[in-house]
């Protein structure tokens, strides 16, 4: 528990100082769209592959759970549907984000550090933090919804596509929205922007805590990775607690 509590006062900590160090010295917008163009273009192949395996994985689950108990997949599409919004496609995504964009930004980072190249910028009055964390936040925020629905609908068509020509059915009844309302796509916007700021944070602390040689780059990465993924999950349990007791 302390470790979890460490973990998340952490990244909450660099947060902080990254957001009064922005607002204090400003934001390169240049630099902002940069990182968020490497995130979609690196991430994006990524996402919609992973997704599009998930979506025929996922189809596959409720086919043999409906040709079990219910004798059809109709019945099955539409919940199917409302948790792969709510819950599936939010997380999913952020894990294929981390695995990715946390051991590019850890790798980096970690290499600056260890290279002096870290310090070299405070020498020159220059703020990492402005330089390096804040923009690579900013640009993943806005990023990681967008990368949620590129892989929700990479998912969904896979899904309806594998219900249509594998099992003969109606694919159009998998992707059914009758239970899709407001607060499900509130919950995964939700999820989507706090993983998408979580993830760079996690990266970033371990990139900048790296000392030593090659060796402490290979564990920040290793480290950046685990705790954004690690970060994903429970952010995605306490907005789910907290959307379970609104009502929402």
């Amino acid at each position: 528990m302390s470790s979890v509590l460490h973990l998340v006062g952490a990244q909450a900590l660099l947060l902080i100082r990254s957001a009064q160090s922005a607002r204090r010295e400003g934001l390169s917008r240049k630099e902002v769209l940069k990182q968020a163009a490497e995130l979609g273009a690196g991430s994006g192949p990524l996402i919609v592959a992973g997704m599009s395996f998930f979506g025929a994985v996922l189809v596959t689950i409720a086919w043999a759970q409906g040709r079990k108990y219910l004798g059809t997949i109709n019945m099955m599409g539409p919940p199917y549907f409302e948790l792969l919004i709510r819950e599936f496609a939010p997380l999913l995504v952020s894990f294929l984000m981390a695995s990715r964009a946390a051991a590019s930004t850890s790798a980096e980072l970690g290499s600056m550090t260890v290279n002096e190249q870290v310090e070299a910028l405070e020498l020159s009055a220059a703020d990492p933090l402005v330089e390096l964390v804040a923009p690579r936040v900013l640009a993943s925020m806005f990023t990681a919804p967008l990368l949620t629905a590129l892989g929700l609908v990479a998912s969904a068509a896979t899904a309806a596509l594998t219900v249509t020509f594998v099992y003969n059915a109606d694919g159009g009844a998998f992707i059914d929205p009758r239970y899709v309302d407001f607060g499900d796509v509130l919950c995964a916007l939700t999820k989507a922007v706090l993983n998408g700021a979580f993830i760079p944070l996690a990266a970033s602390l371990r990139g900048l805590r790296a000392s030593g040689g090659a060796g402490a780059v290979g564990e920040a990465v290793t480290m950046g990775v685990v705790e954004a993924c690690m970060g994903c999950l429970i952010i995605d349990f306490v907005v789910a607690v907290v959307f379970l007791i609104l009502g929402v």
